[in-house]
């Protein structure tokens, strides 16, 4: 399969390198020499530009930090969408507005190519350690084309519908997990600090109504200064994707504001 990759950043250069050493015929592209050289160390064909990742691709995949990164990339003079041929498909994995994937896509309906939002969930160890979820919007047969370079990194891939829908999934699913923070913080420094033991609390949630994965791996995950950006700007997105649905997400903004105590 002719794949491309686009955003070698901590989570994308190791999905880019699976597909690599999984025989996929992979051309890959970033503004950095590092990662590239990483690329090309496990047989991956290194590229110019967007755009000539796109027209020796027949599936083309980015992972880039946000929405500015993410249309640059596509829709640029020298991007994705310049070199894509009919046929083609472009597969968004990064977690940006549900409104940037539909403007992509309603771009690349003339040219007939196929737009697929397809965030991840995992991060940098998901992605090393093939452990990798997939919330997949888009065509059916789409999916089946792609779901072999999914598969590299990882078994749970979820077809969640259209177009669109693997984004507005993701953005749900990010807002779980850092109310389940900001639960698991107050509840085990209330814990701790009235004197019972970590594990003894872990235990107990483990074991009782309040079972939480974030609860149970309290402090056994490191959280790196991107992650919290990452979790901060994700968290930007539900709210403002919350405005446009007239929804009101008062978890989400206290979380946004506690995000760097809670996961220093």
């Amino acid at each position: 399969m002719k794949a491309g990759f686009i955003g070698l950043g901590v989570q994308g250069k190791h999905l880019a390198i699976n597909q690599a050493r999984a025989g996929h015929e992979l051309t890959v592209y970033d503004v950095r020499e590092e990662p590239l050289k990483e690329l090309a160390d496990v047989g991956a064909r290194v590229a110019g530009s967007c755009r000539e990742v796109a027209q020796r691709s027949d599936i083309v995949q980015i992972c880039v930090l946000d929405d500015a990164q993410l249309e640059a990339v596509a829709l640029g003079a020298d991007g994705v969408l310049a070199g894509c041929a009919p046929g083609s498909i472009v597969v968004i994995h990064s977690t940006v507005r549900p409104a940037t994937v539909a403007k992509i896509a309603a771009a690349a309906v003339p040219q007939g190519v196929e737009v697929m939002d397809v965030p991840v969930s995992g991060s940098e160890n998901g992605a090393k350690n093939k452990t990798m979820s997939y919330m997949a919007g888009g065509s059916a047969e789409g999916l089946a084309r792609c779901r072999p370079l999914f598969e590299t990194s990882g078994s749970k891939i979820l077809h969640t519908g259209g177009t669109g829908t693997g984004i507005r999934a993701k953005l749900a699913h990010q807002l779980i997990i850092c109310i389940n923070i900001l639960a698991a913080y107050e509840g085990m420094m209330l814990g701790e600090k009235a004197g019972v033991d970590r594990e003894t609390l872990i235990s107990v949630v483990r074991d009782g109504a309040a079972q939480s994965r974030v609860a149970e791996r309290w402090k056994k995950v490191a959280f790196s200064a991107t992650s919290r950006r990452v979790f901060y700007k994700d968290l930007q997105l539900c709210l403002e994707y919350g405005h446009e649905l007239g929804l009101s997400l008062p978890g989400a903004a206290l979380a946004q504001q506690m995000i760097d105590t809670m996961v220093s």
